[in-house]
């Protein structure tokens, strides 16, 4: 299963990190951060479509993405100026080729919302995140614990962090939704298998309340896909490896967005 060697190695690589940043002055950090940005109140504007914007160089199932021109912060500033709502940034070295500098380097350039993208289960993880620069952090329901998720929560709302709460199917999202979670994010892609469907989304937002923002994630290829998943009731897309691929990606962005024919 692939998901649980991610877990494995993180679970290294974290204690590694703890000795490394002790959690002491990662806090001395936070103290010197501005306020965070809002993800939710970035994702909420009607008559467009809000895409979050991710910066991944590479993934499990597909190996190097984007091996030329991979520079976090011109993509941030790409991003921002072809209009995404917010960016995502993969943190996760192994696997994902990921580094938490993307994520400070990204923060200091753009003016959008910042999402730390990882696989995040410790408290010491949401510090190392705020001080590092995020207004927003994923947490992955197939890898939490009802008890853990509401911990978790109620810390990143302590430390002023919006939280994407991923999830793949209906036992997760019952999960969810037993939580006072805002955002939940629709994972198209299975993250056992990998495999991805948009059916996902179809199937599983029938089941979450109206209030809440939703984001589907994974699996958009094109407009066609941003148009189909918002027949269903989206507002909000991640999408990273089409953008990663693209050999224009201000210009498949725009395209995504339905600026550019």
């Amino acid at each position: 299963m692939i998901l649980q060697k991610i877990v494995d190695k993180k679970k290294i690589t974290l204690e590694e990190e703890k000795k490394a940043l002790p959690l002491v002055i990662l806090k001395e950090e936070i103290e010197k951060r501005e306020r965070p940005r809002s993800l939710k109140r970035s994702l909420a504007e009607s008559g467009t479509t809000n895409i979050i914007a991710e910066i991944k160089q590479a993934s499990p199932s597909l190996g190097i993405i984007r091996q030329e021109g991979f520079d976090p912060v011109g993509l941030a500033d790409l991003y921002e100026k072809n209009g995404a709502k917010a960016i995502s940034v993969i943190t996760e070295k192994s696997f994902f080729l990921g580094d938490l500098e993307y994520l400070k380097n990204v923060k200091r350039k753009t003016g959008l919302p910042v999402l730390r993208k990882d696989f995040l289960w410790d408290e010491y993880q949401l510090y190392q995140s705020r001080a590092f620069g995020a207004d927003a952090i994923l947490l992955i329901a197939a890898i939490l614990e009802l008890e853990r998720l509401r911990e978790l929560l109620n810390l990143a709302a302590e430390l002023g962090m919006e939280v994407l709460l991923e999830v793949h199917d209906e036992r997760e999202l019952d999960l969810v939704l037993k939580t006072n979670s805002e955002i939940i994010g629709i994972n198209n892609r299975n993250l056992k298998t990998f495999q991805v469907t948009l059916d996902t989304t179809q199937r599983l937002m029938a089941l979450i309340p109206k209030e809440k923002t939703i984001v589907s994630e994974s699996g958009i290829k094109g407009r066609a896909d941003i148009l189909t998943l918002e027949q269903y009731g989206v507002k909000a897309f991640l999408v990273g490896e089409t953008l990663m691929r693209a050999p224009d990606t201000g210009r498949a962005l725009r395209e995504l967005i339905g600026l550019q024919r």
